[in-house]
């Protein structure tokens, strides 16, 4: 049924920050707006039900086609909403129906384990204090406007006393009132009390201060810099941003490459595109072109993208992290291989295949952050034997020439070519 899948679309665009719930809703060319507006209020309502539901019955890993969206909605419409009554169900009916039993008797284990007897009295344990609201704030320093030591100053003369560098997670639990940290894995990173709001701080206003966008409240800031430090881009590489807008990453990585290079930030949404612009303007990045098209029409063979890849996601759904790096793999067998990073990272991959530990997870409860997944992947080097092998061979007298100009050159010298194809 047509209302189905319009309202999963809506519920993406929602969590994507295309647009508020409302908006969407009377944008989509449903016709029973009512009707539509209703479902996916209460979808939204009881996703986090919806989400521990759905993850104990194991439906999106014996259903793969089907979309995790999609699956929030029908299951609320199956569990809390009016049921697929006649043929309300359409073509999902009969999925639903081979999964109802199992489902149903989550939902049941989930109010027992909570001590509840209703589905309202799930969203009242829902709505008490949890990890997720004791998550620092943290904000990133904009190196293409200011340093973090004067950054560090103007928060101090306005009277927060700064502590240094954090030792540990305690030190971040530990915070309170006017105090802040620097974050102690990641550079220009500062990190201050939950609950802290910046978006009026003049040096928001003036793109010194990178945050999240409001509704996220900067809590995934520390786990969301993670792909492009893992990255690390010398100056005058050429990046690609795959899903760019709203911008913050991008932002992150032009600072890294201090301008010099060349970021092609992807976006299938022109009016995030258009926010994207007035961010990165207002960071002050001039490295960037923007591209409102598929960055999978992009030849994989183009040598400036082809060293380095970081696969990123703000969810902790094993299908969307581990299973998609997994197939990666599989599907591209010896021409990729995962890179271990960040040792002292305190969560892991999940073990569901060999290697799987390299990867990073971040959530509230391990590493104080939002919910976050990164996973870094790097070409396969051909061996220098077969490189040789294949390579025609130089004039008798250009070797020795050849060298000696690359001495002469090296004081100085740009970024080589070779250093530019990291993405």
């Amino acid at each position: 049924m047509a209302l189905y899948a319009t309202a999963a679309s809506v519920l993406a665009g929602v969590e994507s920050r295309r647009g508020s719930i409302k908006g969407l809703v009377y944008a989509s060319s449903f016709q029973n707006v009512k009707q539509l507006y209703a479902l996916v209020c209460e979808t939204q309502r009881y996703s986090s039900v919806l989400d521990a539901v759905i993850t104990s019955a194991g439906l999106l890993r014996a259903e793969k086609k089907l979309r995790p969206h999609l699956a929030k909605v029908l299951v609320y419409e199956l569990l809390l909403g009016k049921g697929f009554k006649g043929g309300s169900g359409g073509r999902w009916k009969p999925l639903l129906d081979r999964h109802q039993a199992r489902l149903k008797a989550e939902l049941a284990r989930l109010k027992v384990h909570r001590g509840v007897s209703k589905n309202e009295d799930l969203l009242q344990v829902e709505s008490k204090p949890g990890p997720a609201s004791q998550v620092p704030r943290f904000v990133r320093v904009n190196t293409l406007k200011t340093c973090c030591d004067d950054a560090v100053d103007y928060f101090k003369r306005q009277g927060f006393s700064y502590q240094g560098r954090a030792s540990s997670l305690e030190d971040l639990r530990a915070l309170k009132g006017k105090c802040f940290l620097l974050d102690p894995l990641l550079p220009e990173l500062l990190v201050f009390p939950a609950q802290t709001d910046l978006h009026d701080h003049p040096l928001y206003q003036a793109g010194h201060l990178i945050l999240q966008d409001k509704p996220r409240a900067c809590s995934a800031c520390q786990a969301s810099c993670l792909p492009a430090v893992l990255l690390a881009p010398p100056p005058g590489s050429h990046v690609i941003d795959a899903c760019a807008a709203p911008g913050n990453k991008t932002s992150h990585l032009a600072a890294l490459l201090k301008n010099q290079g060349k970021i092609f930030a992807f976006d299938l949404d022109a009016g995030r595109l258009a926010s994207m612009a007035t961010l990165l303007a207002r960071a002050g990045v001039s490295c960037c072109e923007l591209a409102e098209e598929d960055f999978l029409a992009i030849s994989p063979s183009d040598q400036r993208y082809r060293q380095r890849l970081v696969y990123s996601t703000c969810s902790l759904c094993q299908e969307e992290n581990e299973d998609v790096v997994r197939d990666a793999l599989q599907h591209n067998s010896g021409t990729f291989r995962l890179v271990p990073v960040l040792p002292s990272w305190p969560h892991r991959g999940l073990g569901t295949f060999p290697g799987a530990e390299c990867c990073l997870r971040a959530s509230p409860e391990t590493t104080l952050t939002g919910g976050f997944f990164v996973a870094v992947l790097e070409r396969v080097e051909v061996p220098s034997s077969v490189s040789r092998a294949e390579a025609p061979a130089p004039p008798p007298e250009a070797a020795p020439r050849r060298k000696r100009r690359r001495r002469a050159a090296a004081p100085g010298a740009p970024p080589r070519t070779e250093q530019e194809g990291k993405r």
